[in-house]
């Protein structure tokens, strides 16, 4: 007697559930359980960046362009960056990396991506709690938060990092030499995003040429939900979510149709 479909469509999901949570559990203790300190470090190397970027531009300027706290305003700018470039950084690999596990009928090429999604998902949301709650603590007037622009902006930076995670699984494996282009064409990103400065106030026609970028969109709102007297004129929500949604099908369109070969190669 066959099973209905509703009771294979719950084994499926209920399998791919299982699949994921113990590749998320052998991702943990790979990434941080094989270092002494391996958590301590996730929070150190954003902390000296923040440090680092507070002690340069406070020598040269006497406040920032935002509030008056140096540490909250590259704070609020690292780590809304972070929430996307940490999930490509570390999701690209996913499947190079647990290939010899894709031998195994239930593991899908997809699972070691959600894997390492929710891990760094989970990561950098922790982090940011810890770095942001800090700085707050020494701040001269309490926060007002946002809560609807902070958790918008980090799903939409999160959502970007994983469309261009799924693109290039495929990428990286079928021409290798793209991860290299890739790298050079991504690096730039950081010093273009508005980490250290004010879309607003860069001068035309430039800050047009910056606002092709949509993550100068996801910083500018995610700066808004800790500044309340914050209002980015630049900041284009409609495009920042169309943009989002076409590169995120991209990616999906891309992995989707080269799974087999995912598996194969």
């Amino acid at each position: 007697m066959q099973p209905a479909q509703g009771q294979q469509f719950g084994y499926y999901v209920g399998s791919h559930f299982r699949v994921v949570a113990a590749l998320l559990i052998r991702e943990m203790a790979t990434r941080f359980g094989s270092k002494p300190g391996g958590y301590i470090w996730a929070i150190l190397d954003p902390a000296a960046y923040i440090i680092f970027l507070t002690v340069i531009f406070g020598a040269i300027a006497h406040k920032p362009a935002l509030g008056t706290s140096f540490p909250l305003f590259f704070a609020t700018g690292y780590i809304g960056f972070q929430f996307y470039s940490a999930v490509v950084t570390y999701v690209n690999g996913a499947v190079k990396s647990n290939k010899a596990l894709l031998s195994y009928p239930n593991v899908a090429a997809v699972d070691p991506v959600f894997a390492r999604f929710l891990l760094q998902l989970g990561t950098t949301s922790a982090v940011a709690a810890v770095i942001l709650g800090t700085i707050s603590l020494f701040l001269k007037t309490p926060l007002v938060l946002d809560w609807a622009a902070i958790l918008e902006a980090s799903l939409l930076a999160c959502l970007l990092g994983l469309g261009a995670a799924l693109f290039n699984n495929v990428m990286f494996l079928r021409f290798p030499i793209y991860e290299q282009i890739f790298g050079i064409v991504n690096r730039p990103l950081f010093m273009v995003a508005g980490v250290f400065f004010l879309p607003d106030l860069i001068p035309h026609p430039f800050r047009e040429m910056l606002l092709i970028n949509p993550l100068c969109h996801v910083l500018m709102r995610f700066r808004s939900g800790f500044y309340s007297e914050y209002d980015p004129g630049s900041l284009d929500m409609p495009y920042l979510y169309s943009f989002t949604a076409c590169w995120l099908f991209a990616g999906m369109l891309t992995f989707t149709g080269y799974k087999h070969v995912l598996r194969k190669e």
